[in-house]
C-alpha cells in the first residue's frame, strides 16, 4: 500500500506504480511482503534496499530464478522495483517509463530510500530498556438509562 494512501487516503497512478514495485520485488525474491523474516529489515522493501546498498542484490533473487542467463534481467527488475517504491510519489517513474526501463538496456537513475524503510542502528545491541513504548488499552463503557 502506497504511503500517500496509507497516511492521507490519496490514490493516484503513482499509488499503482508503488504497488507494481512491491509486486515486482515479490516475484523476483519469491517471497511475499507479509512474510517478515528479513535480517533486521521491516519488510521486503527494506530488505531489497539493504542488499542493494551493500552490492549484494543477487542474494535477493529467488534461487529458482538463478539462471546464468537471467541474472542481469533480475537485477534490472530489482532496480526498477526500488525506483517504484520510493517514498515520494514524484520520485517514482510513470508506468510508461517502467515499460521502457524493463524492455531496454538504458541507464537507470539511482533509487532513493524506499517507503516504510527504517534504518537500523549500527551502535551494536539496542538497549530496549531505554526505549519508550506506548501501552494500548481498551476502555469499555456501558450506558444505562436512568
Amino acid at each position: 500500500m502506497a504511503p500517500e494512501y496509507a497516511f492521507h487516503g490519496e490514490l493516484s497512478e503513482k499509488s499503482d506504480v508503488f504497488s507494481f514495485g512491491v509486486l515486482l520485488l515479490e516475484i523476483v525474491s519469491g517471497k511475499k511482503n507479509t512474510s517478515i523474516n528479513y535480517d533486521q529489515s521491516l519488510n521486503i522493501l527494506g530488505h531489497a534496499w539493504t542488499l542493494w546498498n551493500e552490492n549484494r542484490s543477487a542474494e535477493f533473487i529467488d534461487p529458482l530464478l538463478h539462471h546464468s542467463d537471467s541474472i542481469k534481467e533480475m537485477m534490472r527488475c530489482i532496480h526498477v522495483g526500488l525506483l517504484c517504491v520510493q517514498e515520494l510519489p514524484t520520485d517514482r517513474p510513470t508506468m510508461s517509463s517502467i515499460q521502457t526501463m524493463l524492455s531496454s538496456d538504458s541507464a537507470l537513475p539511482a533509487p532513493k530510500n524506499p517507503a516504510f524503510f527504517l534504518e537500523s542502528s549500527n551502535s551494536g545491541e539496542d538497549n530496549l530498556a531505554d526505549a519508550c513504548y506506548s501501552i494500548n488499552g481498551v476502555t469499555c463503557t456501558n450506558i444505562d438509562a436512568r
